[in-house]
């Protein structure tokens, strides 16, 4: 059985720049274990906003330098006008009014955080990611099942399975029924069982080893994530069955030459808003539709009934007929729907939630990211739903905290102190769930958040700090 200093469950961003943060600070006996089979194109286009992008500046400058390239890259390929300077991306209500804007381009972004923005594929990311790391320390097919404290050795036993079926993330997942496949098939099960000093849950909102840690505890209800109250529906490839009059009619009142639009009521404080997002990207038409509803009830829509169901949501919160007309004419075959969780960074009442929302109780105020030898990080320890693009922006700067952290006790030799753990566990957390409660009540309560001295201050708040300076305090 091999030891490690530190495993990482989770070759996700998060997961994979925790270890290129070690390897930055001179730690080498670490390993990334993830449960994919392979690794394989999957997972949507995500935004590096300015604190993710720092972060990751601050924890390794070639890793840094290598994303930024492949996100501009990316971005340089699917501009559907190579001309155009200054693109955006706008927010309009009913009457196809601006309600607020954010700039797309990377350059806008660094002169007003003094950091830019990239759009890149998850994939690509990930892939980037994994370049700046040893080949054989970064291993798929490892889907783990169990861990064991062991206290005499002062070691986590981690146990782990490979080759096992395909197992779908119900909380991270777009499903669409008429497309649903059987299982990859599998070669014969083996398991592997590994030893560590410390482990990192890097693993995803849908956190195996969270559900681990909370067993017999009294957040062991909380060891699955809890429902937002929000869903999604998406739907693409609609430039062959819209009619050219109602694209021009969309283009001329809403999208008005830019390549993405978000529509929703212009109402402040109200968190039940329903939103519909219209892109038109190198001529291929579609949207996603973001709304508060029942879990149970989108839960037992079949896919033919996802357009019913989108239409009725647009009609209850009086979206303009274009709107609907336009979403009427989506294929039951190319939409698809998911339900957004959320693990809370608080369960006091800050965090605001709609009537739709399926919120188990637990008695305390606040969740543990750490026990014993184990931590949590990125959706592991605050997943929520995508709303303001924050999750793997948060998740880079828990990874820039926590490996200087673990790197900070590996290098005083106090990987058996378990006081030493435990005080760089609460370091952790109280420089991240202060922001964490902040960020996940915005991304809740968006309407609240969209223009004027509140979003100013959360821009401030979020984007402007000093990672630098951060990091060095850490040392």
């Amino acid at each position: 059985m091999k030891n490690y200093d530190v495993v990482i469950v989770g070759a996700g961003p998060v997961g994979l720049a925790t270890a290129i943060g070690l390897q930055a600070c001179g730690i080498d006996n670490f390993v990334v274990l993830d449960q994919t089979t392979e690794f394989r194109r999957v997972g949507q286009i995500i935004d590096l906003l300015p604190n993710g992008l720092k972060a990751l500046k601050s924890l390794d400058n070639a890793a840094y330098e290598a994303v930024k390239k492949t996100g501009l890259d990316f971005s340089q390929k699917t501009r559907s006008n190579p001309d155009e300077k200054t693109p955006k991306w706008i927010q309009r209500n009913f009457q196809g009014e601006e309600i607020q804007s954010f700039p797309l381009s990377y350059d806008t972004w660094f002169t007003e955080y003094g950091e830019g923005r990239v759009s890149i594929p998850w994939y690509d990311l990930q892939t980037t990611l994994r370049e700046q790391l040893p080949l054989e320390q970064v291993k798929a097919n490892h889907r783990c099942l169990n861990l064991i404290n062991e206290t005499e050795t002062g070691t986590i036993k981690l146990d782990f399975v490979s080759n096992t079926a395909k197992v779908v993330n119900p909380y991270a997942h777009w499903s669409n029924p008429q497309a649903e496949s059987a299982s990859d098939q599998s070669q014969a099960e083996q398991s592997t069982s590994v030893r560590a000093k410390l482990v990192v849950a890097a693993d995803g909102i849908n956190s195996t080893i969270r559900r681990l840690l909370y067993q017999n505890t009294p957040y062991a209800i909380l060891g699955e994530p809890d429902y937002s109250g929000f869903a999604g529906i998406y739907c693409s490839g609609l430039d062959d069955q819209v009619p050219d009059k109602l694209k021009a009619e969309i283009q001329s009142k809403f999208l008005q030459h830019q390549r993405v639009v978000t529509i929703t009521t212009d109402k402040i404080n109200s968190i039940d808003n329903s939103r519909i997002v219209i892109f038109c990207l190198k001529n291929i038409w579609g949207y996603f539709i973001h709304f508060p509803i029942q879990l149970e009830k989108l839960e037992s829509t079949k896919s033919q009934n996802l357009v019913d169901l989108a239409l009725e949501s647009l009609k209850k919160d009086g979206f303009p007929e274009t709107i609907r007309e336009f979403v009427s004419f989506s294929v039951p075959a190319q939409m698809k729907s998911r339900l957004y969780y959320i693990h809370r960074a608080t369960l006091d009442d800050t965090l605001k939630f709609p009537d739709t929302t399926n919120l188990k109780h637990c008695i305390g105020n606040q969740l543990p990211w750490g026990r014993g030898r184990v931590v949590l990080a990125g959706d592991a320890a605050h997943g929520m739903p995508p709303f303001l693009a924050q999750g793997a922006n948060q998740g880079l700067e828990d990874a820039l905290v926590i490996s200087t952290l673990i790197a900070k006790v590996i290098k005083k030799n106090q990987l058996s102190d378990e006081k030493a753990i435990a005080d760089i566990f609460d370091t952790y957390q109280s420089l991240r769930r202060p922001l964490m409660e902040k960020v996940q009540q915005a991304t809740l309560n968006r309407s609240y958040y969209n223009q004027g001295e509140k979003l100013a201050e959360y821009q401030q708040q979020v984007y402007c700090r000093d990672f630098q300076q951060l990091r060095a305090s850490l040392i």
